[in-house]
């Protein structure tokens, strides 16, 4: 099964943050995923793609010419899709995955996390989107979801949403059950 990662790519965020890069790529590699990520260097995705490759998971990066051209390109994937821009990268990873997992990360993540949502909503993918709420990184996201269904922006009985863990523990779980 392949697994995409949405995560960040800062390398100034806290220590415990780049953990759980660590430990998702190891579990990965440890039960047989193959990781499907942005390619790139730098933060989450570096220590999420490395620990997946340490543990023996297949690791397919996908990234655009502009990151390329930065010098971002990591070097451990064993397979690498260079795609046109960042609108072609998030189709091509949802296109290669199974199920998308989205770490705490910025505006990158957030907007692919969104991305995955509203094309799963319109029926362009039926692939569960789980969103790690590590100690609450997420909470203001939620709240606004709530916001959203109150003023019935998003319907009561909802198509599709995105599946909010708390813990580790939680999204192995679900990872385990589909």
């Amino acid at each position: 099964m392949r697994i995409a990662v949405y995560c960040s790519a800062k390398d100034s965020i806290p220590e415990e943050y780049l953990g759980l890069g660590d430990a998702l790529g190891a579990w990965l590699g440890e039960n047989g995923y193959t990781l499907v990520y942005g390619g790139a260097t730098g933060g989450l995705m570096t220590r999420v793609s490395d620990a997946a490759k340490a543990h023996g998971a297949c690791v397919i990066g996908v990234i655009p010419p502009r990151i390329k051209a930065a010098g971002r390109l990591a070097t451990n994937c064993d397979e690498l899709i260079e795609v046109a821009n960042m609108s072609e990268r998030k189709q091509r990873m949802r296109d290669e995955t199974d199920a998308i997992v989205c770490l705490p990360g910025s505006y990158g993540t957030l907007d692919e996390m969104m991305d995955a949502t509203s094309s799963a909503i319109v029926g362009e993918h039926h692939k569960p989107v789980f969103v790690l709420n590590y100690r609450g990184f997420y909470e203001p996201l939620k709240q606004q979801i709530d916001v959203m269904k109150q003023l019935r922006f998003i319907p009561e009985q909802e198509a599709f949403k995105p599946v909010f863990v708390e813990t580790m523990e939680e999204l192995y779980i679900q990872i385990r059950n589909l």
